[in-house]
């Protein structure tokens, strides 16, 4: 059977054009994703002023959360995916897509009810003011019903991937912000026969053009008759089998929670932050907004690594493993780094798009920047090397290293040192997390037992053989 025409082979050919192939269309998607929700504050800032900028915002940062714990999930079936594609057996892979496709959706309708339920206590956990109260349990109860689509769609387009097809997922991404975008102001101030909905229509466009994205998405998926599809006697297979979902379990877990100590070490970095007083909040803040563009290089090109090396070690290729880890870290080096010199080089202007030209922010984002902003490039590399061994099931000592590195040496130089340095402990202990965090996971990648590591027992197919010392 041939692969579908956007379907790589990722044990194959030339690594490095291999792998900076398959992670572009990857890095798109993230760029779309975070345009989109510019844009969409745009929309909800124009329209609808500030209170209902502060109540989207907040929602955001409750929805963040819940998608932090769901990629450890996804990841963990994309790396299952990968591995018994690497060694054919399509069987598997379908079986562990029937099984991933069932909990998903079940896991997505629940967070939709049980957020339903329960928005205005997670409002008032992250202390939302009186004044947004109101527009942000709008907008976080409507955008909890996109819960079972966007399940679905994320474990599709993550699935697509680690059978080797990243273009059929960028275009949905396309399709589904074009959507999104179009649809925001028709549903906020209301056009023709479709009533004005404020905030609440930001969240509603989000669900039309989700469900429409999905719908063309598993159109595409069985009209193209992609790997993972399922149909006539595989659809047995939608029943969820343990045999699959430990694995999923095992391995998502820790990946799910390392995104949550990730989000929670820098929410409590912020609270340091604020008591510098305004302009430096301000500064930290603009500048995250620039270092996240900076950080897509290494997100993208790792869950490339991921379903790279994910395939070469369920076909045995070994060989070919470690030469996928360098280059991926040779490529997040380059991209990285240009895009950290031209962030320096042109620090002013791209300050000035964000703050009045006279404020004291300015200098202030500048400072920090030369400070810390080279040590994304750091953060790159582990995020890369972390990604590949964790191809292999080896999910335990990452998260320890997280730990150390994010919890441990951050609040122990940043709590620890501010009383006698103020702000300059904060950026010292940006600087010490990304070091460690570097450091480590290469030690680990070098040194480290990850190679006898197993995401699953063989179930049938071909067996993985033991990993060379």
């Amino acid at each position: 059977m041939s692969a579908p025409a956007h379907q790589r082979d990722l044990t194959v050919g030339p690594v490095a054009k291999t792998l900076f192939a398959f992670a572009l269309p990857s890095l798109g998607v993230n760029i779309l994703q975070s345009l989109n929700n510019s844009v969409n504050s745009v929309w909800i800032g124009k329209f609808l002023g500030e209170e209902a900028l502060a109540a989207s915002a907040n929602a955001g940062l409750i929805m963040f959360l819940m998608f932090s714990t769901l990629f450890g999930f996804t990841m963990a079936t994309t790396i299952l995916i990968g591995q018994n594609m690497g060694r054919r057996d399509i069987e598997a892979v379908r079986r562990i897509m029937g099984t991933a496709s069932t909990v998903f959706f079940l896991a997505g309708v629940a967070f939709a009810a049980a957020g339903w339920i329960f928005a205005p206590q997670l409002l008032r956990l992250f202390a939302t003011s009186d004044a947004v109260f109101p527009m942000a349990l709008a907008y976080l109860r409507v955008i909890f019903l996109t819960m079972p689509i966007s399940f679905v769609m994320v474990l599709i387009s993550s699935s697509l991937r680690g059978v080797g097809d990243s273009i059929t997922p960028f275009r949905n991404t396309v399709l589904n912000v074009v959507l999104d975008v179009i649809l925001n102001p028709i549903f906020i101030l209301g056009w023709g026969p479709i009533p004005a909905m404020g905030i609440a229509g930001s969240a509603l466009a989000t669900i039309v053009a989700g469900v429409i994205s999905v719908g063309l998405l598993l159109h595409k998926v069985y009209a193209l008759d992609l790997t993972i599809r399922l149909r006539g006697e595989e659809l047995k297979w939608l029943r969820p089998d343990p045999r699959y979902l430990k694995p999923i379990a095992r391995m998502g877990l820790p990946m799910g929670l390392s995104m949550i100590i990730m989000s929670g070490s820098a929410l409590a970095m912020i609270g340091l932050i604020n008591r510098e007083g305004v302009d430096t909040t301000a500064a930290f803040a603009v500048m995250n907004q620039l270092w996240s563009y900076v950080q897509m290089p290494a997100v993208a090109v790792g869950g490339a690594v991921s379903a790279m090396v994910a395939q070469n070690i369920g076909a045995n290729k070994w060989h070919r493993v470690s030469r996928i880890v360098w280059s991926g870290i040779g490529i997040n080096l380059l991209m990285s780094g240009v895009l950290i010199l031209l962030m320096t080089l042109f620090a002013q202007p791209l300050l000035g798009l964000f703050l009045p030209a006279q404020s004291p922010a300015i200098d202030i984002a500048i400072h920090i920047n030369h400070i810390i902003g080279w040590t994304f490039i750091l953060m790159g590399v582990s995020v890369v090397v972390s990604f590949a061994v964790r191809a292999n099931g080896a999910v335990i000592v990452p998260l320890l290293i997280l730990i150390i590195s994010a919890i441990i040496v951050r609040f122990s130089v940043g709590f620890g040192l501010y009383g006698q340095f103020g702000a300059e402990a904060i950026w010292a202990a940006e600087r010490a997390t990304a070091i460690t965090s570097c450091v480590l996971s290469i030690g680990y990648y070098l040194h480290g037992g990850w190679k006898k590591a197993k995401a699953m027992p063989n179930m049938g197919g071909p067996l993985i053989p033991a990993a060379p010392e």
